[in-house]
């Protein structure tokens, strides 16, 4: 998974920007890089100015006193004096969510889709066929598909990756958000990621589910091996 991590890193490099804008990444004690304000910032700033809705995002090691991620970001958008969408990480907690102040705004972007663990409809596939326990667990996973968060955080990183690993996912999730709120109201975004970036999820995505394709194929061949030299056992133990 190095080449996905090292793909991914430079992704985020692309949208690196130096100019001054409001805090929309409203905490962040996580990647803690000035590099990831200056990515987030404009889209937010941007997005605010055309439609009035206020996108922060929340980045977290730990929340206290049993505090759900919920209940952490509901209280931060009380606070704001604007329509406002909240997404929100919680590292130790290894929580996603992504909440709005009220209940219409919800109809402004897919939060099912932003934060589905299905990338691309083969996923969705390779998680029915895995997962599903009836017909309609196996509906829900293939109309479930279009992630751009969870398929990056599902990564294996070590050490300074992982950093980068959760700002490459949060990113793609504050960015993608934008754009969907942005759309609903009829504007597009001058900074958001737009189909450049796309392209360039797409093939982390076909990478991931790639090495899991081939991971189920090892699987089954490793069983059909298996049983194979078990029958084989039992032959010689016959001919004896």
């Amino acid at each position: 998974m190095r080449n996905t991590r090292g793909l991914a890193a430079l992704i985020f490099t692309l949208f690196f920007s130096t100019s001054l804008f409001a805090e929309y990444l409203y905490q962040d004690d996580v990647v803690q890089k000035e590099s990831f304000a200056n990515a987030i910032n404009p889209i937010g700033q941007e997005l605010f100015e055309k439609t009035g809705v206020n996108l922060l995002l929340v980045m977290v090691r730990d929340l206290e006193n049993n505090q759900s991620i919920a209940e952490y970001a509901l209280t931060i958008a009380k606070q704001q004096s604007n329509p406002t969408v909240i997404a929100i990480f919680a590292e130790n907690q290894k929580q996603v969510q992504i909440i709005a102040s009220s209940p219409e705004l919800y109809e402004r972007f897919d939060r099912e889709q932003i934060l589905s663990p299905n990338a691309s409809f083969i996923g969705a596939v390779i998680s029915s066929v895995m997962f599903a326990k009836s017909f309609d667990d196996v509906k829900e996973e293939m109309s479930n598909y279009g992630g751009v968060v969870l398929p990056v955080l599902a990564e294996r990183a070590k050490g300074k990756d992982v950093v980068e690993k959760y700002a490459v996912a949060m990113f793609n999730g504050y960015s993608e958000t934008a754009e969907q709120i942005a759309d609903s109201y009829g504007v597009t975004l001058d900074s958001a990621a737009g189909n450049g970036n796309q392209i360039a999820i797409d093939v982390i995505r076909y990478i991931f589910y790639g090495t899991i394709l081939f991971a189920i194929f090892g699987y089954f061949r490793g069983r059909r091996r298996a049983k194979l030299r078990e029958a084989a056992e039992k032959k010689e133990e016959i001919d004896e």
